[in-house]
Parts: structure tokens; sequence; C-alpha cells
């Protein structure tokens, strides 16, 4: 006997205009006569219908579906009925149930839809926006083209998602340039007020000649506008860390985090030995090389096991011979300082609608630190002050010259510097602006811009504003100059407030993309993600 369970029937949108029938607990239920088919069966659906309710054919087009609308708000007052007398306290979870099959992708479009009308409306009044781009690929192996453009609207700062495009071919900068470009024509906003564009380092993103962010500044420039080209600041200062490579300390600790993860009996030892012994920890962590903080915090979690490591591989036979050695734990405890203050450094520079002056302002303050490291770790007398996993490591160790090897660690340090003047010259090249959003009574009128140069004095001069621009934030200042007098330094300040410092906000929109577009849900239509992903942001 065959079994139709085993059909794989579903229930069809179409049955309910056709057949005025609806899908309700799993059961195909007559929106007319409240009487159920047996089978998901179209045949019987049919055979229904033109059997009992045959005179309904006569109702076409906006009347059948009206008449639809009709029967569904019968059946429902049915049901709250039927509730009221048999349970009243599960009357408001019944009237939440709707008969809808695709009720919920139907909101989330509308929803998506509002929110995008809404952008739209906003987008004439917008002053100045920039654009972030970045590239990735979803489970299915398309790639996603995520375009956020941040906009200033009376010194209001908003990041929201322009479009999420869907590139089923090649990735190459026109490529992203004609998707960049539909999803700005589509939005109607116009090419003049694009103040700059960031991306990631990717060559189709930042070719010299053909890359995205040239292709878009110079499609600013046909239209009269001008356009700041800028590398994502987290991803350079990603970068700059990987220049402190140290392949002779992280090889051995890699190796060592991998035999005692990846054997399943091995792993189960190793947290039962340092429960039983009561180490700080339960267990070390795994290396991701993509992820940003996860160098500092392996490193971290390895120095402070590495008595408990140790022992544990002396019993399996496994001993780490460096754990031995006075110069590598000294090279270790170094690598360990030096990668927190990285990781101190790239989690300042995460967050929404963090303007590029704050940005800045960080990256040069780790500048300053950086130099503080070398004039005290070059002093005859090294002072560790700031690098306390080697300074334990040096008093663990007293009499080995490990304080010779501090000048070593200084001129790492200076090539670190080095490494991070060369990579920031982007940013380096707006400083002059930077500084004059930032702090305007500190910058002398003669180095500014000759169409500030008045404006500026007359900043300057006024000791209610400088009073002001002490106690109010920076957004709160700037918002509150006269349009008139000050209208070119208002200007400006909208756009540095508009321009992007980092592609955070793509990133952590990708992490949304791969947590709805997973390997159980890899049939996730790109319309509908990509309004789940601006109903996310």
């Amino acid at each position: 006997r065959r079994k139709v369970d085993s059909e794989g029937r579903r229930f069809q949108d179409r049955w309910k205009v056709e057949y005025f029938f609806t899908e309700i607990e799993n059961h195909c239920v007559c929106l007319i006569c409240q009487e159920t088919v047996a089978v998901y069966k179209e045949f019987n659906v049919k055979r229904h219908y033109q059997s009992r309710h045959s005179t309904y054919d006569k109702l076409t087009g906006h009347d059948r579906s009206e008449k639809l609308k009709q029967l569904e708000a019968v059946l429902i007052e049915c049901v709250m009925k039927m509730v009221e007398n048999i349970c009243p306290e599960k009357k408001q979870e019944f009237a939440n149930i709707c008969l809808a099959r695709n009720t919920v992708a139907r909101r989330i479009e509308e929803i998506s839809s509002d929110i995008k009308r809404q952008l739209t409306s906003k987008g004439v009044d917008f002053d100045f926006f920039s654009i972030a781009c970045d590239e990735s690929t979803d489970l299915s192996d398309t790639a996603q083209l995520l375009i956020f453009y941040g906009v200033d609207d009376e010194m209001n700062m908003t990041e929201e998602l322009l479009d999420l495009q869907s590139l089923t071919d090649q990735t190459r900068g026109k490529d992203l340039f004609v998707s960049v470009s539909s999803a700005i024509d589509d939005m109607k906003l116009p090419w003049n007020k694009v103040t700059g564009i960031i991306t990631d380092g990717a060559p189709a993103m930042v070719g010299e000649r053909s890359g995205l962010s040239t292709l878009i500044c110079n499609k600013v420039i046909e239209e009269g506008g001008k356009a700041i080209k800028l590398h994502c600041i987290i991803h350079q200062q990603v970068l700059c860390a990987k220049h402190l490579k140290y392949d002779h300390v992280m090889k051995p600790v890699l190796k060592t985090i991998n035999f005692i993860r990846s054997k399943a009996l091995c792993h189960r030892q190793f947290k039962q030995f340092l429960l039983d012994i009561q180490a700080e920890y339960e267990d070390v962590l795994y290396h991701n090389d993509v992820r940003w903080l996860s160098r500092g915090s392996a490193l971290q979690r390895f120095y402070s096991l590495r008595k408990e490591i140790g022992e544990f591989l002396e019993t399996k036979g496994q001993p780490m011979r460096e754990l031995s050695d006075p110069i590598w734990l000294a090279d270790l405890g170094f690598l360990v300082d030096i990668t927190k203050h990285l990781n101190v450094l790239n989690t300042s520079l995460q967050g929404k609608d963090a303007a590029v002056n704050q940005l800045y302002s960080h990256l040069k303050a780790f500048g300053t630190k950086l130099q503080l490291f070398i004039r005290q770790l070059s002093q005859t007398q090294p002072n560790t002050i700031h690098f306390s996993a080697l300074q334990e490591i040096m008093n663990s160790f007293p009499q080995d010259n490990i304080s010779a090897q501090t000048s070593r660690y200084a001129a790492d340090i200076a090539s670190l510097a080095g490494e991070f003047k060369r990579r920031f010259q982007d940013f380096a090249a707006i400083e002059k602006e930077i500084s004059l959003f930032s702090s305007p009574f500190s910058v002398d009128p003669d180095d500014a811009p000759d169409q500030l140069q008045l404006e500026l004095i007359e900043l300057h001069c006024d000791s209610e504003l400088r009073s002001r621009h002490q106690q109010l934030s920076l957004v709160n200042f700037y918002r509150q100059l006269d349009k008139s007098r000050f209208q070119e330094i208002r200007t400006l300040a909208k756009k540095m407030l508009s321009l992007f410092g980092s592609t955070y906000m793509c990133e952590k929109t990708f992490s949304a993309m791969n947590f709805n577009k997973n390997r159980v849900r890899t049939r996730l239509s790109d319309s509908h993600l990509r309004d789940i992903l601006r109903i996310k942001t």
C-alpha cells in the first residue's frame, strides 16, 4: 500500500485563492465549510471545492481576494469565540496566530521596504554621505557586497545599510563599481555629495587604476564633487600587528595547543589535569588568524598556563624544551605584552558611529606609546613597567642576562612603529582637516584653507564659543554654531562627521549574515537575506 507521508506533499499557497483552503496545524482546511482534506493533494482539494462550493467561481480578481480575507477573518472570529469558552487565559496567544504560511517572510519584506522608503525620503535632505564597502562569500559560494553609507543630517551621524548586492560572476573593481552605482542611483542619492569611500585592502577595492575606490572617486569628480579614499583603520592595524612575526615563539606555542586540543582523549585529560590542580583557567585557546584578537588571547592563556602545560606534556612523554629556556620565555613574555597593547588598540577602534577624528586620536596615542616603550627598553637599566609578562620572566631568572635582550625588543618596536607610519599614510594625508575639525581653537588661521581663515579668526576671538567648545561635545558645539556666520566651518564639520573610519559595520553585518544564512539555511534567497540584514542594522 502506498504511503502518502513519504511523497513529501506540501500545502500550496495558490490553493488559498483558487479553492479557498488554508493550512492550520498541518491540516488542509476549507475556509468556507471548515472541513479538512486528509491528504495534501490538489486533486482532493479541487474535488472538494468543485463539488461543494462551485458557486464561488463567479468571483475573480480583486473580489476573490477580498472574499478570501473575509473568510479568514470569520475563521479567526470562530476560533476566538471557542477559545473564550474553553480556555480564556489563552486568548491572546490564539489572537497572535496567523493563517498564512509565509507571514513572517512577508512581514520582514514589508518592514525592510518601509525602512528603505524612509531612507530614500531622507536622502534628499542629506548634506553629505560616505560609503563603506566590503565583500565576502556566503555558504552558497555567492559573493555578497555590503554597502553602508554614513550620512550627516544636521550634524546627526547615522550608519545605514544602503544595499546588499549579490555577485554571481567575477568580483573585479568594475563589477563592484556597477553594483555600488546601482545601489546609489536606486536610492536617488547625488554623487556630488559623496565625501569618501572606505574599503578593506583587497586589490579589487583599492587598485590604483581600476579599483572600486578609484572608480568611485573619478565618478564623484565628474559630478562636481571630491571624495577621499581610505583603507579601513582596523584592517591596517591588524596588518601592522602581523609585522611582529616571532615565528620561533608562535610555532611551538601553536604546535603545543594543537597537540592538546586536536585529540579528544588528550584534551579531556588536560582539562581534568587543570581541574585537579585548581589552575587559574580551564583550557587553552585555539588561535584563529582571521579573528582580530585571537593571537593575543591565545598567547595570554598559554603564558598563564605555561607551568601546567609543561607538567602535562612531561606526563605524555612530549616535553616542551622551550619552557626551560629563559631567552625563549622572555621572547614569549614580550610577545604576550606587545600583543596585549595591540589588542587594546584594536578594541578601542571598534564600535558603531565612531567619528574619524576619534579613531585617528587612538592611533596617534598608540604611536606615542610605542615611542615611550622604545625609550624605556633602550635604557642601560631597562624599564619594563608596561611589560608585565617580560618583567615576571626577568625576575624569575635573575642570573641570566635577559636584560640584554631588551635592546632587541626596542628595535622590534621601532620596526613596528615604522610599519604603522607607512601603512596609515591615507589618514596622515587628512590630518590637518582632522585637527581643524577636532581642535579648531588650536589651529593657526594662517595654516587653515583660505575659505576657512576669516571664519576661524572670528571663532578664535569669541570667548563664549571657546567656553562652549570646552563644555559641550564636539557634535553639539558645531550644531550650535551660527549657520550664516560659520558656514564654511560647519560644512567642514559635516564632511568630517560623514566619513567612515573603518568597515566595522560591514564586518559586524557579515557575522549576522553567516548567522542567518548558515549550513541549514543555505537556500535563503538573496532578497530575503538583504531584508533581514537591513532590519538587523
